[in-house]
């Protein structure tokens, strides 16, 4: 099975602002997250990628953009590299969130955890795994694919093939327009990198 390049979208202003954006539409990259996304696609300028694969929302693809166009590949969007189903809490900020009770759950108890009328943690993974491994399977072993997608489940995707119980899945960090790789090979993989960030030109 293929190198999985898992990368996260640039900044934007629910970043910057401390506000869960979740899958709300028309959230862009600001101009800080235009450059992180430039400055990646210059850093991996010698990589070949069999293919780009992205999270349809649009911070995501326009991540993806400077990587694909360099490399003359269209971006496949794949609802199954979606962000989190946030529910009642998308577009909150974090610092109003932090004071609501179920917040200690999500951090240290994350496998018994839904967001208010959205996505549980646990099904978050399996669908997340579910998308990787099928892309996977579309590709040759010595292939390198690139899926740019959202924080949390960058890290529901490596704790799964590391072996990190998913209760432990947030000691993980993901900065934005960071690039994580998993080698993944017949029952068991490899993080050879994990959360590195090009420098910003």
């Amino acid at each position: 099975m293929p190198t999985v390049l898992l990368i996260r979208h640039g900044e934007n202003d629910y970043v910057k602002k401390g506000r869960l954006a979740g899958r709300l539409p028309g959230v862009h990259l600001n101009a800080r997250g235009q450059a992180q996304a430039a400055a990646l696609a210059a850093a991996l300028k010698d990589l070949r990628l069999a293919a780009v694969y992205s999270s349809p929302l649009e911070r995501a693809v326009q991540t993806a953009q400077p990587l694909a166009a360099a490399r003359k590949l269209p971006i496949v969007k794949c609802k199954g590299l979606l962000e989190s189903d946030l529910g009642e809490w998308q577009g909150k900020l974090l610092k109003t969130l932090q004071r609501d009770k179920r917040w200690a759950t999500l951090q240290n108890k994350p496998s018994l955890f839904r967001f208010p009328g959205g996505e549980g943690m646990l099904e978050q993974q399996a669908r997340l795994v579910a998308e990787i491994e099928a892309l996977c399977a579309m590709h040759k072993p010595k292939d390198a694919i690139a899926c740019v997608l959202h924080a949390d489940p960058i890290k529901l995707i490596i704790a799964h093939y590391a072996g990190m119980p998913l209760d432990q899945f947030q000691r993980l960090s993901i900065a934005t327009a960071s690039v994580s790789t998993l080698h993944i090979q017949p029952g068991r993989a490899m993080l050879e990198r994990l959360n590195w960030v090009a420098p910003e030109l």
